[in-house]
């Protein structure tokens, strides 16, 4: 008899004995993915400024790319075609696609959002495209991603129309619904269903408790990191993580700048997506645990560091902050440099957060971290609150 295949299992094998951290294994079709872990976006089946094989390099697992995106180019005939994203793209571990939901905000203006689904302006060719949930399953099938994510009703964090906001929220759970039953590869693909209710804690309670009732292998927390402000993003990534089932990971989208990760880990995150890292490069910012150092300053003229001296990255083994700063924003290898350092440094991050994890060690490095990223003491209050919240209360260095 043929064992059946597994599209994700999901085990945690240390967990933080103050905070809600844990650190886990998820095994994927494609590739073996350890927890907390940050993915970075290759929204087109490229990641800017950087080939497959360096991102194996820097050992990075899973990678996200943009089923909106993807669908209108290269589109789905090649994509079948090709065998899935995985083979178009040369990438042969796992892959994690979004719904195209996002692109509800992003692209507003072209955008037509009622119950049977989006309809959109394509911002190629000015033809309309509806994308509903059936759709984006289709699309995504057609990708072949580990993971895929449900098609979410999604409004922008700072609104305040409720009657929307409870629209968006139900609406979503509706089409959950409708994702799972048009999903023709369950064996290979897991749905991801998407927590909404924004800043509302009932409504966002009720998409939780929602999505619990699903037979779905991993959550999303959508609705965030858009502009919120830090005391109302905190308390809805802890409330969704609290009423989520422990047994199965926990995915909180579009966040990636490093304290915003750490504490989310302490709320008890496993996975994180961001263009952040990238697009900082691109504007010559390479990450630090300090923040960002910005190579375009003057005061990196004459300096013949590495960015970082304890970083093993190429770019800080082979160049110089005054070589940088010669050619950031000038010269296109800079953004390639300069984003291989960063990814390095978000894959380092969440390497160093999964050992104190296991090693038992993680409030003292979360002291150690905020210390580091605030040297002069002025700790942000919504940083002091949500770790004391799950236990960890920093001391001022």
């Amino acid at each position: 008899m043929t064992p059946k295949v597994v599209a994700l299992s999901f085990t945690v094998g240390a967990e933080c004995k103050t905070s809600r951290a844990r650190a886990g294994i998820m095994k994927l079709p494609h590739y073996e993915v350890k927890t907390p872990v940050f993915m970075p976006v290759g929204t087109q089946g490229t990641m800017k400024g950087l080939l497959p094989e360096q991102l194996e390099s820097l050992d990075c697992e899973i990678i996200l790319g943009n089923t909106y995106h993807l669908g209108n180019r290269p589109g789905t005939v090649i994509l079948k075609k090709a065998g899935g994203l995985h083979k178009f793209m040369g990438w042969n571990r796992a892959l994690l696609t979004d719904s195209g939901g996002f692109q509800m905000v992003s692209l507003l203006k072209l955008a037509e959002i009622t119950e049977e689904g989006v309809k959109f302006r394509s911002p190629y060719d000015d033809s309309e495209i509806m994308l509903t949930p059936e759709k984006s399953i289709e699309i995504q099938n057609c990708i072949g991603a580990d993971i895929i994510m449900q098609l979410d009703d999604v409004v922008q964090t700072t609104f305040q129309d409720y009657n929307r906001i409870k629209e968006a929220t139900e609406r979503t759970s509706r089409w959950l619904d409708r994702c799972l039953r048009a999903h023709n590869s369950p064996n290979e693909q897991s749905i991801f269903p998407i927590v909404q209710g924004l800043l509302n804690d009932k409504l966002r309670e009720q998409s939780a408790k929602d999505h619990l009732t699903k037979d779905v292998n991993g959550f999303a927390i959508g609705g965030l990191s858009g502009g919120e402000a830090k005391d109302d993003f905190w308390p809805m990534v802890s409330l969704s993580t609290g009423i989520l089932d422990r047994n199965r990971p926990r995915y909180l989208m579009g966040v990636g700048v490093a304290i915003d990760l750490v504490v989310c880990v302490a709320l008890g995150v496993d996975m994180f997506d961001c263009v952040f890292p990238t697009r900082t490069a691109r504007f010559g910012c390479a990450l630090i645990n300090s923040g960002q150092m910005n190579l375009k300053h003057k005061k990196y003229e004459t300096d013949l560091q590495p960015i970082d001296k304890d970083c093993s990255c190429s770019t800080c083994k082979n160049y110089t902050r005054a070589y940088l700063h010669c050619i950031v924003t000038v010269e296109t290898v800079a953004c390639h440099l300069i984003s291989v350092h960063n990814i390095a440094y978000q894959m380092n991050l969440m390497k160093t957060m999964r050992k104190n994890i296991e090693e038992g060690t993680f409030p003292q490095f979360v002291q150690g971290f905020i210390n580091e990223a605030f040297p002069n003491g002025h700790i942000p209050s919504w940083v002091v609150n949500s770790l004391s919240s799950v236990g960890i209360n920093l001391e001022k260095s």
